[in-house]
């Protein structure tokens, strides 16, 4: 399916927010805001490595707090740690069916070629078909997990013809180096990461096996008490997206000092990204994470079927109701 990107522009509700002059929530301006990332949110560590919400949510105290993966991002927003975070399309399909507290609130374009199932550039695996009887590492609830299920799925093999070996992204890769698996499926830039620095081959990326969506998830009790301060969140993201492709070569500098990673990785990485303006969650979108969660749940991956649709936030209808809620 291929997504309209102009889905993910705000209308409306953005334009009469950014009239006011302010990101204060309905009601009253938040007294903090603890924001989840990884390595991967690029629009939001330029943001947090600038300085622009601290600037944008004046007298709101900020917290930035960095995770490996979205299945440890999200327990911390289930038990209250954090008011919003990003994550890849499988850990809130994980945390619905566990009964956690969270609302999808915004999205960014898909991403398929930005992740991938890699193997060592001498193996004997050729084609999907050849990961049967394979130890596969991925970490566990994460978008990796549902690329290795489509891959299976397209190759027409069950998960049970396969090893999975779940591990966390520097765990993974430390056993794919010493060759105690068989394969990884993984995302950048861990993905890049691993081109540059070890002889690899990309056994298939997620071009036609998985959208790689990125989503923003919080709190429902955010998203009632503070919807503006998420549509001004949602401009700063789209503004800082627009500067990464303007400004590739300095964004690069500025990605690579915060994470340690190399030049060519962040290049590399930020090559495979498209355009990708935040906003709240297209319907199209809705329907392709459905599928995410159904085939987990066939594969008996999950407890219960969900229902995506159920939590998934959108803004008043009324924006002028938006901008009537801001407190300068």
């Amino acid at each position: 399916m291929t997504i309209d990107r102009r889905s993910f522009t705000l209308g409306g509700a953005a334009l009469a927010l950014a009239a006011s002059g302010g990101a204060s929530a309905q009601g009253k301006a938040p007294v903090q805001l603890r924001i989840g990332f990884q390595k991967s949110a690029v629009n939001l560590v330029l943001l947090k490595q600038k300085g622009v919400l601290e600037q944008r949510f004046a007298g709101t105290k900020l917290q930035w707090i960095e995770f490996p993966a979205g299945p440890q991002l999200l327990e911390a927003l289930a038990v209250g740690s954090l008011d919003i975070g990003l994550t890849g399309d499988s850990p809130p399909v994980f945390a619905q069916a566990a009964g956690k507290d969270l609302r999808y609130v915004g999205a960014e374009p898909p991403k398929p070629r930005s992740s991938a199932i890699l193997v060592k550039h001498d193996a004997p695996l050729r084609t999907l078909a050849d990961l049967k009887g394979k130890r596969v590492a991925l970490q566990r609830g994460s978008s990796a997990h549902y690329l290795v299920v489509a891959a299976l799925r397209k190759a027409g093999l069950a998960w049970s013809d396969i090893t999975p070996m779940y591990l966390p992204p520097s765990d993974a890769r430390a056993a794919f180096e010493r060759d105690s698996v068989d394969a990884w499926g993984i995302w950048d830039p861990f993905y890049a990461a691993t081109e540059i620095d070890v002889k690899t081959r990309v056994l298939h990326d997620g071009v036609g096996l998985s959208s790689n969506n990125s989503f923003y998830l919080a709190s429902s009790a955010f998203t009632r008490q503070h919807p503006a301060t998420l549509l001004a969140l949602f401009d700063e993201l789209s503004a800082s997206d627009r500067w990464l492709h303007a400004n590739k070569k300095e964004a690069a500098q500025i990605l690579a000092g915060f994470t340690g990673l190399s030049l060519a990785t962040i290049h590399r990485f930020i090559e495979r990204r498209p355009k990708a303006a935040t906003g709240p969650v297209p319907p199209a979108l809705v329907l392709e994470q459905q599928r995410v969660a159904d085939a987990f749940f066939e594969l008996g991956l999950i407890p219960k079927a969900v229902k995506v649709a159920e939590i998934v936030w959108q803004p008043a209808s009324d924006p002028s109701k938006l901008a009537k809620a801001i407190t300068s």
